[in-house]
């Protein structure tokens, strides 16, 4: 019963990070739901980039511990406004062009309320033969909002050139089979980690402090987390993840980040070698209280953990990832019980730092 209560909370919080909108550098909202589930847990903050920290108040002698999470999603911008009411848009964040079309997004107004669209692309009954083979292009798609004229535009829907545009997703948990469908679980996964780890160690004797960093800007190149590194000044970090899964794409023997099979702790990734002996603590925990764990090689991608572990005189640092399958889209799939596990370990591994360890990293 206990179980099933902390799976209710871990499916709403995520539900409700999930279902906020924030793309890179608009991240306002996001951070006010962060603050909703965090208003009693310890000192909270933001920077001008909105960058958002919680400090939990512990003794400020002990080893700090940096968890980290970025709250940003990958989404849209308005580029231009078309005479007959159509949106010209450009990416923000990673995207396959041939993901983006026949969605429906949000597209935020002059006055903050978000606008409902569609994202369209020439009907095929006036294409060209050669337009129907053609590779398929950004430009050649626009957002739809039922305007006819550019004056509507500005005029009626108030929506302006720069607006933010984000994927127009409800969070939905299907409770047989344990999977939560729903948009920006890269990287809002990672934010309820942290939410869910500090409140969960609340309280609780340890002989580290802790403070979770909610990083913006990482869609873009890891900016919010440039920032917060240097801020924070960790002895030791986790970095919390929504990892794209790979069980749909490649081989049996290659899968290294299923859904369903526990959270995902890469060995390196295209910025960042992980601390061998911290990588190496954290998965003998995993092994040693059978938390079920997968192991990554990777040569593409990275987190924020590469500028954190550069940062000052160097930081320790893992990443501890959820897997997502289909990041980087409207629609993502993961599983609460991997999310629960990457809680668990992460309790467990702060439980048993202290300076010594530390300093063995």
């Amino acid at each position: 019963m206990v179980q099933n209560m902390e799976n209710k909370e871990y499916i709403s919080l995520i539900s409700d990070l999930s279902n906020a909108n924030g793309v890179s550098g608009f991240e306002d909202e996001v951070l006010e739901v962060i603050k909703a589930h965090t208003d009693k847990l310890g000192k909270g903050n933001r920077d001008s980039l909105l960058n958002y920290y919680l400090e939990d108040g512990r003794d400020p002698s002990l080893p700090l511990v940096h968890l980290d999470c970025h709250t940003d999603e990958v989404g849209f911008m308005v580029k231009a406004i078309r005479p007959d009411g159509m949106l010209e848009f450009t990416t923000i964040g990673g995207w396959v062009v041939s993901n983006i079309p026949a969605h429906t997004v949000r597209v935020q107004n002059a006055d903050g309320h978000y606008v409902l669209g569609v994202i369209a692309s020439k009907p095929p009954h006036y294409m060209t033969e050669a337009e129907k083979k053609a590779p398929l292009d950004i430009s050649s798609l626009v957002i739809d909002v039922g305007a006819t004229s550019r004056e509507e535009i500005i005029e009626d829907y108030r929506i302006r050139i720069a607006a933010p545009v984000v994927p127009d997703v409800t969070a939905v948990y299907d409770e047989k089979h344990d999977r939560i469908f729903g948009k920006a679980f890269d990287n809002r996964m990672g934010c309820a980690s942290v939410i869910s780890v500090m409140k969960a160690l609340e309280g609780e004797k340890l002989n580290v402090r802790l403070t979770g960093a909610f990083a913006s800007q990482e869609e873009v190149g890891v900016r919010g987390a440039t920032v917060t590194a240097n801020h924070v000044k960790a002895d030791v970090a986790i970095v919390f993840e929504g990892c794209p899964a790979d069980d749909t794409v490649v081989p049996d023997y290659q899968i290294q980040t299923a859904i369903g099979k526990g959270p995902m702790l890469r060995h390196i990734d295209a910025r960042m070698i992980t601390n061998p002996r911290f990588q190496r603590f954290a998965l003998n925990i995993a092994y040693e209280l059978g938390i079920p764990v997968q192991e990554a090689v990777r040569t593409g991608g990275s987190t924020n953990g590469s500028v954190i572990n550069l940062s000052n005189m160097g930081v320790p640092a893992i990443v501890i990832g959820i897997p997502v399958r289909y990041a980087h889209t409207h629609y993502g799939i993961s599983s609460v019980s991997d999310f629960s596990n990457g809680v668990k370990l992460a309790k467990e591994i702060i439980r048993r730092l202290d300076k010594d360890i530390i300093g063995s990293f």
